[in-house]
């Protein structure tokens, strides 16, 4: 279906999930985000192995790993589709990467404490 000043948009239906994602129609808990905060991460494990290891829950935005002492074994992936979070935080959360038991969690933004 596509816009145009001939089609009566009425008959449309519009879908944010694909239904393959959501089958069950529940909704997802408020805490699920795209993403998700790893850590007890190897020190030596590469930005490829992570793509790797997250990659096959689904498409990939973005990995950013720790660099410096105080970060260093953390990492923050992001996915395209919520849904693939999800299943990677719940497929990931304890898995073995190279000796280490890595932790996933879903990231969530600090609000600002009021003065």
């Amino acid at each position: 279906c596509f816009s145009s000043p001939w089609i009566n948009l009425s008959s449309c239906v519009f879908m944010s999930v694909p239904p393959s994602h959501n089958t069950s129609g529940l909704r997802l808990p408020p805490e699920v985000t795209r993403i998700l905060y790893v850590r007890n991460l190897p020190f030596d494990v590469s930005a490829n192995a992570m793509y790797d290891t997250f990659g096959k829950y689904g498409a990939i935005r973005q990995v950013r790993m720790g660099t410096n002492a105080k970060t260093k074994g953390t990492a923050y992936v992001v996915y395209e589709d919520i849904y693939d979070a999800r299943n990677a935080h719940d497929g990931l959360s304890g898995y073995n990467l190279a000796g280490r038991y890595v932790v996933v969690t879903y990231f969530q933004q600090r609000t600002p404490l009021a003065a």
